[in-house]
């Protein structure tokens, strides 16, 4: 069968998942599942994805979770083009590249942790802001640090990697709060790149949105 993509449009680690399934030409149905109408937490999400997070990709014979996951699962599958290098130095180095985001920046950004400084510390919107700002931008001057030297216009050289997968939704959220990027003038550059290749582009949120 065609794998189903359960995803949400605003979603980072959907459109993590959007782009890899792009780069590697794998067709594939959308279900879209609103987050800000509490679809993840029915009764039928649940039964596919236990901690009712996005996305969700059903193989058929299972429901894979967790980008990452489903990029490194994908990888297993259609080895071209590669997320990480073969080489195990190299791998290593973009597999921290791209938890940087994925599991130290993201998480502590994300929306259900942003509702709960609201609803159980009394965050107003400029606190949620201020927290956001400061965790972000603590997270990309990491990053900058990490790929300072790395050549070409990607994280990952001549053609996007994982490190790349995880950085342009990353740079969008960061947009989207008016986080300003000057400072990370490395990241940038390899963002400019990745929205010219057409399977990142296609992914775009602005692509996927519902129609009002």
């Amino acid at each position: 069968m065609m794998p189903v993509l359960y995803d949400y449009w605003r979603s980072s680690a959907s459109y993590r998942v959007r782009i890899a399934l792009g780069l590697k030409h794998v067709a594939y149905e959308r279900v879209a599942v609103d987050l800000t109408q509490g679809e993840h937490r029915s009764a039928a999400f649940l039964a596919r994805n236990p901690q009712g997070l996005l996305p969700a990709l059903d193989i058929g014979t299972v429901v894979l979770t967790q980008s990452l996951a489903i990029i490194d699962y994908l990888d297993a599958i259609h080895k071209a083009p590669p997320m990480v290098p073969a080489d195990p130095v190299a791998r290593a180095a973009v597999l921290a590249q791209a938890l940087v985001i994925a599991a130290d920046l993201h998480p502590i950004d994300n929306l259900r942790v942003l509702n709960r400084l609201t609803s159980q510390f009394g965050a107003d919107q400029a606190a949620r802001e201020a927290w956001y700002v400061h965790w972000m931008v603590e997270g990309l001057a990491a990053l900058e640090a990490m790929t300072a030297d790395v050549p070409g216009p990607f994280l990952g050289g001549d053609m996007p990697n994982l490190a790349d997968v995880c950085l342009v939704p990353q740079l969008y959220n960061a947009r989207r709060f008016s986080v300003s990027l000057d400072a990370f003038p490395r990241l940038l550059a390899a963002d400019t790149a990745a929205s010219n290749v057409a399977e990142i582009a296609a992914a775009h949120p602005d692509r996927v949105k519902p129609q009002a």
